[in-house]
Formats: structure tokens, C-alpha cells, sequence
């Protein structure tokens, strides 16, 4: 593929990335995260397949930057939603055995 074509792809992700994730309640922006994980895992898959075949450098740079950004969304996605299982369980202990009440 030509880089016109990768930015092309690249541009046409960016809006549709961003149409769906406004139409979201900001509510429920935490619970889809786990769900979210998978889809940045094929993200940053795709990103070093694209990586893996570059040819023109410029491609390669761009492409390296893809692998990044999708590795940070990805881990900041497991982080986000540990520390929002970590409430969960937090509050049900509490409940459970009253050792959060001192």
C-alpha cells in the first residue's frame, strides 16, 4: 500500500473513533473498557503487520507511532478497568466484613 492509502485509512479511523466513542453516556465509558481492550489488541496487531511490511520510511515512522499509541490505549484500558473492579470488590468486602470500617 502507498502512504496515501495507510493516511487515508489512518484519517477514516480517526472519525469513526471518534463518532462512536461521543455517542456514548460518559457513564458507561468505564464498563466498555474491558470490552474495548480486545478491539485495541487487533488495533495494535494490525499496526505491527502494517510496521512489519514498510518499506518507505516514512511508513515505517508513521507506523511505529501506531504500535505506541495502541500499546499505551491498550494498557491504560486493563489499567482503568483493574482500578474499577479494585471499587467493586473494595466496597463488597466492606460490606461483606466490615474491615474497610475502622
Amino acid at each position: 500500500m502507498d502512504a496515501v492509502t495507510l493516511l487515508t485509512v489512518f484519517v477514516l479511523s480517526v472519525f469513526v473513533g471518534f463518532e462512536v466513542v461521543s455517542k456514548v453516556s460518559s457513564t458507561l465509558h468505564t464498563p466498555l473498557m474491558s470490552g474495548a481492550n480486545a478491539i485495541h489488541g487487533i488495533v495494535l496487531v494490525g499496526a505491527v503487520i502494517v510496521a512489519g511490511q514498510a518499506e518507505d520510511p516514512v511508513v515505517l515512522i508513521v507506523a511505529l507511532v501506531a504500535v505506541l499509541m495502541a500499546t499505551i490505549n491498550l494498557v491504560g484500558g486493563f489499567v482503568v478497568t483493574d482500578r474499577m473492579l479494585e471499587m467493586f470488590s473494595g466496597r463488597r468486602k466492606a460490606v461483606q466484613g466490615g474491615e474497610g470500617e475502622k
